[in-house]
C-alpha cells in the first residue's frame, strides 16, 4: 500500500474533529481567517470607492465602482487558474497554499497604508492573486483527506464551508465597525490582522496534513522553469502596458474579466479533454461537470449581487436603523454567514443521515438555481420604494433564501470537483468550479449597470426567472448528467 493509501486509510478511521479527520481543524482554522479578512474588506470595498472624499472614499460612480467589486471578485476565482496550475506542476497544494496566504496579508496591507487609488490597484491584485492560489488549493487539500468511496466527504466540505463563513460573519461586523468610527484604512488594516493570525496559526498546524497534499500529481520538468518566468514576465509587461494606453479601464474591468474568463474556460475544458493523460471513465465524467458548470455561473451571477447590488440597496434603500442607532452597511454582508453557520450543520447532517440515498449532485444544483431565483423575485414586493422603506427584516429574510440555495450548491461543487477530477488535473478541476464562480462574480459586476432604483421590477423579474428556468432545465437532464459521471452522484 502506497503512502498516500495508508493516509487516506488512516483519515477514514480519524473522527477526532466533529466525526471529520483532525487535520481537517488545520484546514478549517486557516480558511477562517481568510476568510475573515477577505469578507471583513469587502464589505467596505464598495462604499470606499464611491463614497466621497469628503466620508473618507474614493468618489468614483457607483456603477464603474460596481464593476470594479464584480471585476475583482472575478480576478479572485479566475486567479485559481494560476493557483491550481503551480499546484499540480511545480510546488503541490499544500505549498501553494501556504505562499498564497502572505501574498494575501501583504495586499490587505497595502491597502490599508497606501492612499489613494494606488493603494486599491496594488492591494486588490495581490489579494486576488492570493486568494484564487487559496481557494483551489485549500478545498484539494481537504479532498486529500478522505477515500473515494468515504460518504463523510459531503460532510466534512459542509464542516470546513462552517469555517469559511465564522470567517464571513466576524469580518464584516468588526471592519465595519472600525471604518465607520475611524476610517476605512483601519478597516482594511484589521483585515491584514486577521490574515496574519491565519498565517500564523497554518504554520503551526501544516506539518500534520497527510503528505498527498504536498504531492505534484503532474511536475514540470525543470528545464521548463525558465519558459515559465518569461512568461510571467511577459505577462506583466503586457497588462501594464494595455493599462497605460487606456485598454484595460475602471469602467470596462467587469466585461474584460468575463471575456478573459469564458476563454480560459473553454481552454481549460479542451486542454483536459482532449489529454492523452486521462482515461474515458475520467472524460466521460469531465462531460457531465460541464453542465454542472453553466448551472453554476447563474447562480453566482445572482448570488453575488450581495457585494454589488445589494451593497447599493442597503446604503440607500434599507432601513437600517436599529433602536435609534443606524448599523454599517457592511453588517448587511455578516447576515448570510450567520445563517450558513447555523444550518451548514443541519445540511451535514443530512447529507450524513441520507448517505447514498441523498439526492444527487444534478438535483441540488438544480434546486439551488430555482432557489435563487426564487430569492430575486422575492425583492419585488418592495420594488419602487424611496429611501429606508425596506425593513431589515425583509432582507433578512430574502438573504434566508440566499443561503438555503448556496448550501445546496457551493459545499456540494466543492465536493463533486474533487470527485470528478482526473487524477493528473486534481486541484486544476478545482479551478474550473471557481472559474465558474469567477464567471458569475464577473457578470454580477457587469448587470450593475442595468439596476435602476426607479424600475426595479424588470431587474429583479428577468434575472429571477432566468435562474429558474435554468435549474428546471438542469433538473429535467439530470440523468443523463448522472449517467456521464460514471458512478460519481
Amino acid at each position: 500500500m502506497s503512502t498516500s493509501e495508508t493516509e487516506v486509510s488512516h483519515g477514514s478511521t480519524d473522527t477526532r474533529f466533529f466525526g471529520q479527520p483532525w487535520a481537517l481543524a488545520h484546514l478549517f482554522g486557516v480558511e477562517m481567517w481568510e476568510r475573515f479578512s477577505f469578507y471583513g474588506m469587502q464589505g467596505i470595498l464598495l462604499i470606499y470607492l464611491y463614497y466621497s472624499v469628503t466620508r473618507g472614499g474614493l468618489g468614483i460612480d457607483e456603477g464603474v465602482a460596481g464593476g470594479i467589486v464584480g471585476a475583482y471578485g472575478g480576478a479572485v476565482y479566475l486567479s485559481t487558474i494560476l493557483g491550481a496550475w503551480i499546484a499540480d506542476r511545480m510546488l503541490g497544494s499544500e505549498r501553494v497554499l501556504f505562499f498564497s496566504a502572505i501574498v494575501i496579508m501583504a495586499g490587505h496591507i497595502a491597502l490599508a497604508l497606501i492612499p489613494g487609488v494606488a493603494g486599491v490597484g496594488v492591494g486588490l491584485v495581490l489579494v486576488a492573486l492570493g486568494s484564487g492560489g487559496l481557494k483551489a488549493n485549500a478545498t484539494s487539500v481537504v479532498g486529500t483527506l478522505y477515500g473515494t468511496d468515504d460518504d463523510r466527504r459531503d460532510a466534512g466540505f459542509s464542516l470546513f464551508y462552517l469555517g469559511i463563513n465564522l470567517g464571513a460573519f466576524f469580518g464584516p461586523i468588526l471592519t465595519g465597525l472600525l471604518q465607520s468610527t475611524i476610517g476605512f484604512h483601519f478597516g482594511f488594516g484589521l483585515a491584514a490582522v486577521g490574515m496574519a493570525l491565519g498565517l500564523l496559526q497554518y504554520s503551526f498546524g501544516r506539518k500534520q496534513l497527510p503528505e498527498a497534499a504536498r504531492h505534484v500529481p503532474n511536475p514540470l520538468p525543470r528545464n521548463r522553469y525558465v519558459w515559465v518566468a518569461v512568461i510571467a514576465v511577459a505577462a506583466i509587461v503586457v497588462i501594464a502596458a494595455l493599462v497605460l494606453v487606456g485598454v484595460i479601464r475602471a469602467d470596462n474591468l467587469s466585461t474584460i474579466v468575463i471575456v478573459g474568463t469564458v476563454v480560459a474556460a473553454i481552454a481549460y475544458f479542451a486542454v483536459i479533454l482532449s489529454s492523452r493523460r486521462i482515461d474515458a471513465t475520467e472524460r466521460s465524467r469531465v462531460w457531465g461537470f460541464l453542465p454542472l458548470f453553466i448551472t453554476s455561473v447563474a447562480f453566482w451571477s445572482l448570488y453575488q449581487q450581495q457585494f454589488t447590488v445589494l451593497t447599493v440597496y442597503s446604503d440607500k434603500r434599507l432601513d437600517r436603523n436599529l433602536f435609534g442607532w443606524e448599523m454599517p452597511v457592511s453588517w448587511v454582508q455578516s447576515i448570510n454567514p450567520v445563517f450558513i453557520i447555523v444550518l451548514s450543520g443541519v445540511f451535514a447532517a443530512i447529507w450524513t443521515k441520507l448517505g447514498h440515498r441523498q439526492p444527487p449532485t444534478a438535483v441540488k444544483f438544480a434546486l439551488a438555481a430555482i432557489i435563487m431565483g426564487g430569492a430575486f423575485l422575492l425583492f419585488l414586493p418592495f420594488a419602487g420604494g424611496g429611501p429606508n422603506s425596506t425593513p431589515l427584516l425583509a432582507i433578512v429574510g430574502i438573504l434566508f433564501v440566499f443561503t438555503v440555495a448556496e448550501l445546496l450548491l457551493s459545499p456540494v461543487g466543492l465536493s463533486v470537483a474533487t470527485k470528478l477530477a482526473p487524477a493528473s488535473f486534481q486541484t486544476q478541476m478545482v479551478a474550473l468550479f471557481f472559474l465558474s464562480v469567477a464567471l458569475g462574480t464577473a457578470i454580477s459586476g457587469w448587470l450593475v449597470q442595468f439596476y435602476d432604483p426607479n424600475n426595479e421590477v424588470p431587474y429583479f423579474a428577468i434575472l429571477g426567472g432566468i435562474a429558474v428556468l435554468v435549474g428546471i432545465g438542469l433538473w429535467l437532464g439530470a440523468k443523463p448528467v448522472l449517467k456521464l459521471m460514471k458512478g460519481v452522484r
